[in-house]
């Protein structure tokens, strides 16, 4: 049986419009469909937005939007332009960046697992994330940045970029953490030698690195219980 669509795509995106300023909640009230909808902004002639959102859905049903690509979007959704897709992926990665990263300023740090608890987002990471907490005298984070995404290997983390964070927020201590997207937090060489680094310029600098945590998948390694700073 073939799907009559009969409203027009401005229509459907006006009416969405208004489900978005009259609903109890906001944008919270709408359902998937009508999110589509403001994100598409409208379908082609022959592929109208009703139909590029059901096949979206079904889609979605099929692998999910994690693991959507622009070219998956392209083979599977009739009248989905190469801009289009890479909008909605940016949609998506933008939804999943603003869920997972919690806000950290003004939690206490006592422990490798305080930390590790604030940074669990990075469990979700495909790239490699090197990020720093920045604490005061009384072990509260004031602050976080991710310094580079990349991989430690391809570049190195530099000292003097760690720490002219640090100073900026007038820091007394730091605690770094990186991602392993292959979900295994063993220390590699290279995590250890950038450690030292670390250390070491920490000293010169007078702010303490206190640990230096690599996230796994649901698991970290702490590489101050190591023995690797002292």
């Amino acid at each position: 049986m073939t799907t009559t669509f009969t409203r027009m795509d401005a229509q459907i995106v006006k009416e969405t419009q208004q489900r978005l300023y009259e609903a109890t909640g906001g944008v919270e009230a709408l359902n998937i469909s009508e999110l589509l909808h403001l994100i598409l902004g409208s379908g082609t002639k022959n592929h109208p937005l009703e139909e590029m959102v059901n096949e979206l859905l079904t889609l979605k049903e099929d692998y999910g939007f994690k693991g959507l690509t622009p070219e998956l979007l392209r083979s599977h959704v009739n009248g989905m332009s190469q801009k289009k897709a890479e909008l909605l992926i940016a949609a998506l990665e933008l939804g999943k960046r603003v869920y997972t990263e919690e806000q950290v300023v003004g939690y206490m740090v006592r422990s490798p697992q305080d930390a590790a608890s604030l940074l669990d987002y990075m469990k979700h990471h495909t790239q490699e994330h090197f990020v720093a907490l920045f604490l005061d005298t009384k072990q509260v984070v004031i602050g976080k940045k991710t310094i580079f995404v990349g991989t430690l290997n391809s570049a190195p983390v530099h000292p003097r970029e760690v720490f002219h964070e640090a100073v900026m927020r007038s820091a007394a201590s730091i605690i770094v953490a990186h991602s392993h997207p292959s979900g295994d937090p063993a220390p590699s060489k290279e995590d250890i030698n950038v450690t030292k680094r670390l250390v070491e310029a920490g000293k010169i600098m007078g702010i303490e690195l206190q640990d230096h945590l690599i996230i796994g998948f649901n698991r970290f390694t702490s590489l101050k219980e190591k023995g690797y700073i002292f």
